[in-house]
């Protein structure tokens, strides 16, 4: 006896693939395609049993979202999979440069294992900075970004200033188009390098961490705030921009939060210090397992409970502020509606099967050694170089991308081959990150009941089809202008 819905016989020749997960008193049921509905628990029981009476409301909903077997539109079916699944048309196109590890800030979780501003040695050179270029722009990616980390990457701007000449003129010479971003604490800025890398088109993200006092006792600058540090060049930059006759509410500093566990009573205060500051979204993730948390976790991390219970009020608070006029967006949210709402994929490659270590993220470090992605860059810097894939003087494209490493990765997340995401109704949505699940749990494959990724990813889509079922007109329209997808073409670097 199927215990859903009370469901006693269940039929073998009216419904189509489908998955389900039970929300409250409804049931959210899915295809592989990634078509959905919520039904209720009469009418679950009917479409399980095979009692959908033809030409009725609900048969024909069911056969809008393609779930009744005999009336299965293939075509349509293949056009959807191929419209979520076009990412795979391409090779690896984020290319991370760490330009040195040296840092003027200390933050208290840091991911990167930053270095002293006296260890020289961790600078890229000129010369390894050119062959990771090189090896970016080889990528079979029509589009590639090439984006600077550290460490703080102005510490090594010479070093910036040159990869970005070397790749603008490289591009140019290859037919590719490019983009530069930088992700920086802006406290070493000045008018010279900000006008460089303006002329240039760098993209520029920062860090905020919250309010001034949260901000500055997680991300400590000597004798200084880090936090008016930020702020201040975050006015400098937005304002550059309205100067250029760039559109301020396409062109300005993104920031990323990075939630630790003070700040979980802190939401309200977090969104409003965004709106402040003038970003329009917030990305409000759980914190990473990387670099320097293996030794502050237990003072900075918590319970995946207790985030999602941060999230949810959080959001809510956001969707409230929006409905005051105020332009601001939830990152997860928005990318979670965009594959829910418009079957599309906004390639996000640690929410994406398969994931995007090495298929479509590569890290260069500030000594040449190429690995699978960020985070596998990360796990090298405390002693684990099981995602190292060489360096840019032994590696060819060819080699990263037909790594068995970089094949590994790919095949375990795949979620239509992992134990428990096959059966998962948000399969079609959802994603895993085989490094992660390699840090927390020994394994690439891991088990997804008990990761707290899945954890996290279930909840918000929780919330998210909890918010799709009420239906109310206001929070559709915002989800709606959430998954709207402007392009900051002034970026993009077309060859001419």
């Amino acid at each position: 006896m199927n215990m859903l819905a009370g469901i006693q016989r269940p039929s073998t020749t009216f419904p189509a693939f489908f998955r389900v997960r039970q929300l409250g008193d409804m049931f959210l049921v899915t295809n592989a395609q990634g078509d959905w509905l919520m039904l209720d628990a009469h009418d679950f029981k009917a479409f399980g049993e095979g009692t959908v009476a033809p030409n009725t409301p609900l048969w024909g909903r069911l056969r809008a979202a393609n779930l009744i077997r005999a009336e299965f539109d293939v075509a349509a079916a293949a056009a959807r999979m191929k419209k979520r699944y076009r990412f795979l048309d391409y090779g690896p196109n984020l290319h991370m440069l760490v330009a040195t590890l040296r840092c003027n800030e200390t933050c208290v979780y840091c991911h990167a294992s930053r270095a002293d501003m006296d260890a020289t040695h961790t600078d890229m050179t000129a010369e390894i900075a050119e062959k990771s270029v090189e090896l970016a722009l080889a990528s079979s990616a029509p589009f590639v970004t090439i984006e600077f980390q550290g460490g703080e990457p102005l510490v090594n701007f010479p070093v910036v200033k040159h990869a970005i000449l070397y790749g603008q003129k490289r591009a140019q010479e290859l037919g590719k188009s490019v983009e530069f971003t930088m992700v920086s604490n802006l406290a070493l800025m000045d008018e010279e390098k900000l006008s460089f890398l303006l002329d240039h088109r760098v993209q520029l993200c920062t860090s905020i961490d919250g309010p001034e006092h949260l901000h500055d006792k997680q991300r400590k600058l000597v004798a200084s705030s880090s936090y008016n540090a930020a702020v201040g060049w975050i006015a400098r930059i937005n304002k550059a921009y309205v100067e250029r006759g760039l559109d301020p509410t396409l062109y300005h500093v993104e920031a990323l939060l990075t939630t630790t566990r003070e700040a979980l009573s802190r939401g309200h205060d977090i969104v409003d210090t965004y709106a402040k500051l003038g970003c329009r979204a917030l990305f409000l993730r759980p914190i990473d397992p990387f670099g320097f948390m293996e030794k502050t976790g237990a003072r900075v991390d918590y319970p995946r409970e207790d985030f999602l219970k941060f999230y949810r009020d959080t959001t809510d608070y956001i969707i409230e502020q929006n409905k005051k006029g105020v332009q601001i967006l939830e990152r997860y949210a928005a990318i979670f509606l965009t594959k829910i709402l418009h079957g599309e994929d906004p390639n996000f490659l640690d929410i994406r099967s398969p994931g995007g270590a090495g298929v479509s993220a590569i890290a260069y470090n500030h000594n040449g050694k190429v690995f699978a992605g960020d985070e596998a860059r990360m796990m090298h810097e405390t002693g684990d170089d099981t995602f190292l894939l060489g360096t840019v003087d032994d590696l060819t494209y060819e080699k990263i991308v037909t790594h068995p490493t970089v094949r590994a990765l790919a095949l375990a997340s795949n979620v239509n081959g992992r134990p428990d995401c096959v059966n998962c109704a948000y399969n079609p949505f959802c994603g895993v990150d085989g490094v992660h699940t390699y840090k927390t749990q020994g394994s690439i494959s891991g088990r997804m009941r008990e990761s707290t990724v899945c954890a996290v990813h279930k909840g918000i889509q929780d919330y998210l089809f909890e918010k799709l079922r009420e239906n109310d007109p206001e929070v559709m329209e915002i989800f709606r202008r959430w998954t709207i997808n402007r392009a900051r073409e002034h970026f993009v670097q077309e060859p001419v």
